[in-house]
């Protein structure tokens, strides 16, 4: 009876340990304030191409960011002769393996709630990962919806992030491909989210986790490198 005594204690003990530590890590990683410019006006309409954009350099207008762990992603302007309109992509390249790290792309032009945006990408490799998405009603690097399309998982996800811990709430199954250009599509009205994929509605729900205006976004994970070109976002 006292070592199944003293078994509790250390169990107990060992699960307030963790809890501590993961408190503490998210204290120390707290994602900086952004500096949101005004809501956009309905009917308003911000197009990227990255054709006019300097090769090697990061996108006029945009900032990098990281939700979770491991190093930071390493966004840039790329000339790819595939590009939907071409010259230019922008992608991110880096490979880092670690699971929990997803490296965002933000865009400081303009905040939105009630939007329509859309981006086409390419899945070019990864390990650990293979995916794209596109983040809205973002907050800080920790709050903000996303949905994601996943190569190596053939599946398309919602999820909305809260101080920096992902939770899906929709999702759909079927066949993403590498190596090819395909569409992710949102739209964004009150607490309804409709996303599409390549032009066909593969997801609708409802949430209330994030009701004001926020930036959008390009968003990976872990050592997905992923091209992106065409992100069109439009004030509803």
């Amino acid at each position: 009876m006292r070592k199944i005594i003293v078994s509790g204690f250390l169990l107990a003990f060992l699960i307030l340990s963790m809890f501590t530590i993961r408190n503490l890590f998210w204290k120390v990683s707290a994602a900086p304030p952004e500096n949101p410019p005004p809501p956009q006006a309905s009917g308003t309409t911000i197009s990227y191409g990255f054709d006019s954009e300097t090769p090697g350099a990061m996108p006029a207008k945009f900032h990098s960011a990281r939700t979770g762990q491991g190093s930071e992603g390493k966004w840039a302007v790329m000339a790819d002769p595939t590009a939907p309109s071409k010259p230019n992509v922008v992608a991110q390249t880096s490979t880092d393996k670690t699971d929990y790290r997803f490296p965002l792309l933000i865009c400081d032009e303009g905040t939105f709630r009630d939007l329509e945006l859309s981006v086409k990408f390419k899945a070019l490799a990864g390990e650990v990962d293979r995916a794209a998405g596109l983040v809205f009603r973002l907050q800080d690097a920790n709050n903000y919806y996303i949905v994601r399309a996943n190569a190596l998982e053939d599946n398309y996800r919602l999820y909305h992030v809260i101080k920096g811990s992902r939770r899906q709430f929709a999702g759909a199954n079927f066949k993403v491909t590498s190596g090819e250009w395909h569409e992710l599509k949102v739209e964004c009205i009150g607490n309804k989210i409709i996303c599409y994929y390549d032009g066909q509605k593969k997801i609708e729900a409802t949430d209330d986790t994030f009701k004001d205006t926020g930036k959008i976004g390009l968003w990976t994970k872990a050592d997905s490198v992923t091209y992106f070109d065409d992100l069109v976002v439009k004030a509803r």
